[in-house]
């Protein structure tokens, strides 16, 4: 039997020997590769008034020309979050300039110019969507010198003085580490939550991240934004099946917490398709479930951790949570947030429960 040897351009490895006939294309022998989901990955679709609201969303996004991360990034909690009236915005165009190899999103290093029309857009979508908490998530614009900065804050102005209400929160980019512009977004910014997300464990910026962003970087602006609006809630996010260990998930929410983040979702990395990194491994629901523990113990005062959360997961609810409100994984959901918290509701045993009678979900993961 031969040994497989690496071809030069990349594009065939041989599985025979020296025949020929076994050789295959790195695409085919990618896809082969994919792990399959284990059985914990499942999701339930809206029924009755949630598939109304879901299909009145989609609508309402789709007739605005409006690009969010729950469709961008396929996130397998659409269905949740659309089913109760709510979106997560993707503002700055539908394409980045960055090209992290986890992330769904398209990207060009020279995307098309902004949307002057877009504060007007997006703050017409919120208004007739009438959310409580919007999210107002961007993409990386490098090739601008302030990184989107002024466009974002002229977004979330837009959107505040139509709908003074409604509370807001800004899941920002790194905008390349540029300090000046991240004052100059943030004053007397009308948000109640900045949100930044480092993605992963600093060991792994390399092979996870665009060779522009590190977690470094990324504590350095989470930092910095809590020195300039120390009233903010500040948050991020942590994947995880990307090549990490239990211990480093435990190091980084504590870095994270040093800086002064309060508010820390964990999930699961789904590989978007075979061109995309490639999961290394699925944690089960109780390893969530002591990273949801961990993390509480750290002091932060919200917390979701699961399979299924994403960064964006029930933000809303997430803030009520570092209010002092319910923890959002007692709430009835979907199960994507695993806990220790309320053991008379053996969280983990309704989540198994709840098998046999859910959709397996079938899309990957999001960047936002």
């Amino acid at each position: 039997m031969g040994v497989p040897l690496p071809q030069a351009n990349g594009t065939e490895v041989s599985t025979d020997g020296c025949g020929g006939s076994g050789r295959i294309s790195v695409e085919e022998r990618r896809k082969a590769e994919r792990k399959r989901l284990p059985s914990w990955f499942r999701t339930n679709l809206p029924t009755g008034n949630a598939q109304t609201r879901f299909n009145a969303t989609k609508s309402n996004v789709h007739e605005h020309g409006l690009h969010t991360v729950c469709e961008e990034a396929r996130c397998p909690n659409i269905h949740d979050c659309w089913g109760r009236g709510t979106a997560t915005f993707m503002i700055a165009g539908e394409v980045c300039t960055r090209g992290c190899r986890f992330c769904a999103v398209g990207t060009e290093k020279t995307p098309p110019p902004l949307n002057p029309n877009e504060p007007f857009e997006l703050a017409e979508a919120v208004d007739r969507m009438g959310v409580s908490h919007a999210v107002i998530t961007v993409v990386n614009r490098d090739d601008l010198a302030d990184g989107g900065a002024e466009h974002y804050r002229n977004c979330i102005i837009a959107v505040h003085q139509r709908c003074p209400d409604v509370g807001l929160e800004l899941l920002c980019s790194d905008l390349d580490g540029n300090l000046q512009a991240l004052a100059n977004l943030l004053n007397d910014l009308p948000i109640r939550v900045f949100a930044h997300n480092v993605e992963c464990v600093p060991r792994l910026d390399s092979s996870v991240r665009d060779p522009r962003a590190s977690f470094t970087q990324s504590i350095k602006i989470l930092q910095e934004a809590k020195r300039l609006r120390p009233d903010l809630a500040m948050k991020s996010s942590i994947m995880v099946g990307v090549g990490e260990t239990d211990e480093e998930v435990v190091e980084a929410m504590q870095l994270l917490r040093e800086v002064g983040v309060e508010l820390i979702t964990l999930g699961q990395y789904l590989q978007p398709s075979w061109k995309h990194l490639a999961v290394d491994r699925f944690p089960e629901p109780k390893t969530f479930a002591e990273w949801d523990q961990a993390a509480r113990e750290m002091g932060f005062t919200a917390v979701a951790s699961g399979p299924l959360v994403r960064s964006s997961y029930r933000a809303g609810l997430l803030w009520e949570e570092a209010m002092g409100g319910e923890p959002v994984v007692t709430r009835d959901s979907t199960g994507s947030a695993i806990s220790h918290l309320n053991p008379s509701k053996d969280l983990l045993a309704t989540n198994e429960a709840r098998l046999s009678s859910e959709h397996k979900i079938t899309s990957t993961n999001s960047r936002g």
